[in-house]
């Protein structure tokens, strides 16, 4: 069963943004000054560049549960359960040995990071089982997730290695000062990811586009309306309130700016509403040049997210030593998100971070190009399918 075009174009367009964010960790001279989205410091261009990127984990767990649908219409539940919990634990043993290393070039590994795409594996495991519900009960499973799970806030565990995985984010010591963080907690993602599966139903060729096309931009009306109401009242939903600065700027910022980790609800209707809208669009438009270009990415989002930490983490490096820091600055005892004092000065300015940020999509492209048609040409060989 083939899928729509839409979901590689809108993967392809949220991969490359995510690249982005990550750019700006590596290169941005602001990076190691303020967090980007700190109301009093920030200006609106840091703002927008690591706001936009907000969209990429809710995306790609929604797109995910997608997916694990259309591979289902393709054998049973048995197949669909096993695929889903293999897969899970690939991406599991990816993000700790693979990523953290990518990451930080640390061969004593002083931190692991749980990110997205542990998450992202987890709930792979956890969807496993959730299938075998019937579609209305996953439905029902994932609405009580997303619009119910602030009422977990309410629950204080700090400390408790469980409840971060759960609910979250948490710094745990471990062995010779080593560093556990689990960065995304599971809850609401996996409420996320089986909202995608549901959904998955009305992303096939045998339905009416015409429906699909309505009942998108519905929900995403409807989700971008919920959004302002819930972040307005500045109660239940939001994690992190809003606050009335002085400056008109500064409210604006801290308004679009709500708990991402683990993201709230405001959060979510901020970002699943436009992306079912953006989904609407796409599929009543044909083709473009702009589009096809996103698709090459779409079609490899692992391949992408694996070889663009390593290669952006490599070419900081390079850029470190011709700017009379050091390659050895690049290598990281702790994660650069952390903003540590020893990359204060080195960096770029927005722009020439901007424009060194195309350049490295338009590097990226032929890679991606290439390996996507070789999965293409090779579909019969199973390993493909776990990258």
């Amino acid at each position: 069963m083939k899928r729509i075009n839409s979901l590689d174009i809108l993967k392809g367009l949220i991969i490359v943004l995510m690249s982005l964010d990550h750019f700006r960790d590596y290169f941005h001279s602001e990076a190691f000054f303020f967090n980007p989205t700190d109301p009093l410091k920030t200006n609106m261009a840091t703002f927008s560049i690591r706001w936009v990127t907000h969209y990429c984990a809710p995306v790609f767990a929604f797109l995910a549960g997608v997916s694990a649908y259309i591979v289902g219409k393709k054998y049973d539940s048995k197949y669909l359960s096993r695929f889903l919990i293999y897969r899970g634990l690939w991406l599991i043993f990816v993000e700790i040995a693979i990523m953290n290393f990518g990451w930080r070039f640390d061969f004593e590994f002083s931190y692991l990071v749980l990110q997205v795409i542990w998450m992202l594996g987890v709930c792979m495991i956890l969807l496993a089982l959730l299938i075998r519900l019937t579609n209305k009960q996953i439905l029902i499973f994932s609405i009580l997730i997303i619009f119910g799970h602030n009422l977990l806030d309410l629950i204080d565990l700090s400390g408790n290695f469980l409840w971060a995985v759960v609910h979250k984010l948490e710094f745990f010591k471990f062995g010779n000062d080593r560093t556990l963080v689990i960065a995304y907690p599971i809850i609401p993602w996996v409420g996320v990811m089986s909202l995608g599966y549901y959904f998955g139903q009305f992303f096939t060729r045998d339905f009416n586009s015409k429906k699909r096309v309505s009942l998108l931009k519905n929900i995403g009306a409807i989700s971008m309306l919920g959004f302002f109401v819930v972040r307005f009242i500045n109660q239940y939903g939001n994690s992190k309130n809003w606050v009335n600065y002085e400056f008109f700027s500064s409210t604006i910022f801290s308004f679009f700016d709500p708990e991402k980790y683990p993201p709230s609800l405001s959060y979510l209707l901020m970002t699943i509403g436009p992306m079912f809208l953006f989904l609407a669009f796409m599929d009543t438009n044909k083709k473009t040049i702009i589009s096809r270009f996103f698709m090459v990415f779409g079609k490899v989002p692992f391949f992408f997210y694996i070889l663009h930490v390593y290669f952006i983490h490599f070419f900081a490096m390079v850029f470190a030593e011709f700017s009379d820091f050091g390659w050895e600055l690049m290598i990281l005892k702790e994660p650069i998100w952390m903003l540590p004092s020893k990359l204060e000065g080195y960096g770029l300015n927005t722009f020439l971070m901007l424009a060194l940020w195309i350049c490295f999509v338009l590097f990226m492209y032929p890679f991606c190009k290439k390996f996507g048609a070789y999965k293409a040409n090779n579909k019969e060989k199973k390993w493909l399918s776990y990258l």
